[in-house]
């Protein structure tokens, strides 16, 4: 148990318990894109807002919902951590360093790229976890999630800053889907470039189709 114990508390135990985490979240995000993307359907949000009524209502989705949670508190928490343990193992950057060379700036960016996309995600929550959660608005059928979209996307500002986000969110999928097999050592010279290939179509992928909804329903393209 103590092993165990102190194999978590390690730097390497992080950067596992970092890799296990972000594969998991990586998965909720396609799942979760998928159910999005309903909205291209354009039949008024009918089908959309029957997804998302099937995601309220069934219990192993809100028995993951804890889970998930959980998943990305722990992933911020262990980030947070290995950024200070990094930074006060080098107080000093090497005056004659060229990171540019051994690293992408996106790698040795995740920091500021995870800030991002936390502060984009407290808005989001913000904008539909809560209200779908915890008030009526939407259970006492007032209003459907959809329309609850609708009205959110109306604002060009909140546009911007989901398209600015899903920037950010392309370059930490990049960096991160490859590092977390390596981290795992799932990673094998034969099966790296379907790795890396696989790691590039989601970072491109997710993204866009993240950005296109509030694009499309601010441009009026979505009825």
């Amino acid at each position: 148990m103590s092993n165990s114990s102190s194999m978590f508390k390690s730097s390497l135990g992080k950067k596992l318990v970092m890799g296990i985490t972000g594969l998991f979240l990586i998965s909720f995000l396609m799942v979760h894109c998928f159910l999005n993307s309903l909205i291209f359907i354009n039949d008024g949000g009918e089908t959309f807002n029957l997804g998302a009524e099937f995601m309220a209502k069934n219990w192993v989705i809100r028995a993951m919902e804890i889970v998930l949670f959980g998943g990305l508190l722990w992933h911020i928490i262990q980030a947070a951590i290995l950024t200070r343990q990094n930074k006060k193992a080098r107080p000093v950057a090497y005056a004659a360093s060229n990171p540019s060379a051994n690293s992408k700036w996106y790698s040795r960016s995740m920091g500021l790229l995870g800030t991002i996309l936390l502060i984009f995600l407290i808005i989001h929550l913000r904008h539909f976890w809560v209200v779908s959660r915890f008030t009526d608005e939407i259970t006492s059928g007032r209003e459907t999630l959809f329309n609850e979209m609708k009205e959110v996307f109306s604002q060009l500002w909140v546009v911007i800053l989901y398209c600015l986000a899903m920037v950010s969110l392309g370059y930490h999928l990049l960096h991160g889907f490859k590092s977390a097999f390596q981290t795992l050592g799932w990673n094998h010279v034969k099966y790296n470039s379907m790795i890396e290939k696989t790691g590039m179509i989601i970072s491109i992928v997710l993204p866009v189709l993240f950005a296109a909804m509030p694009i499309a329903i601010y441009m009026g393209l979505i009825k």
